[in-house]
């Protein structure tokens, strides 16, 4: 059977490698990006990222990557945000000040402020996910249960202007969004590459949703 090629964007912003362990699991073939004039070539791409909004969000625009980030998700393809890569899709970013990001999802990325000393900043570990009732979230959590656990690792998180775009939700001091399933646009603020079997069963989901 053949596989699936997915397109990794290697931007220096994450470890790719256990995405690309991920991908392979679920019987696709991962290709390593470092060049925007390469990804309009897939049908799926996997936007990862640990560590700061704007540096990477001005990494992406120095390369040429957000022009063509935007011409691959005006095409109909599929892009899957990771962490960072997921924060990327919104509008603006304020971590040392206001930054501007791929602005495929109108939305902010802020970081949390809590009162409670007891939660501690950064948000890392399993904690679980409430799925919406949508169309859209069963793509993304096609045969996985509520509130399952996924692995976060996060001090910023998502605000999107459209909550019709929300595919689950997490709490954490506060109730944030934890996922969007979107029109092509795919994104997760928890990695489901580190996640286990149900990571991995989103990951699948993606890799099928991209052979449609």
């Amino acid at each position: 059977m053949r596989r699936i090629k997915i397109a990794i964007i290697d931007y220096g912003f994450g470890n790719i490698k256990s995405v690309i362990n991920a991908l392979h699991y679920c019987n696709a073939e991962a290709c390593v990006v470092d060049s925007p004039l390469r990804i309009s070539n897939f049908g799926g791409t996997i936007l990862p990222g640990v560590g700061a909004f704007w540096p990477a969000a001005d990494f992406l625009r120095l390369k040429g990557f957000d022009k063509a980030i935007r011409d691959y998700v005006n095409s109909g393809k599929i892009l899957y945000g990771i962490c960072l890569g997921f924060q990327l899709f919104f509008t603006k970013g304020y971590e040392n000040g206001n930054h501007e990001g791929l602005n495929l999802i109108p939305g902010e990325v802020k970081k949390f402020k809590f009162k409670d000393e007891l939660l501690k900043i950064p948000h890392v570990g399993w904690n679980n996910v409430s799925i919406k009732d949508s169309l859209c979230a069963k793509k993304m959590f096609f045969s996985i249960d509520d509130k399952e656990s996924f692995y976060f690792v996060h001090s910023y998180y998502v605000i999107p202007e459209n909550s019709l775009c929300v595919s689950s939700t997490c709490e954490y001091g506060l109730k944030f969004c934890s996922s969007v399933t979107y029109e092509n646009l795919w994104g997760s603020q928890f990695h489901p590459e580190k996640s286990g079997e149900k990571g991995l069963k989103i990951l699948s989901n993606f890799v099928n949703e991209v052979s449609k």
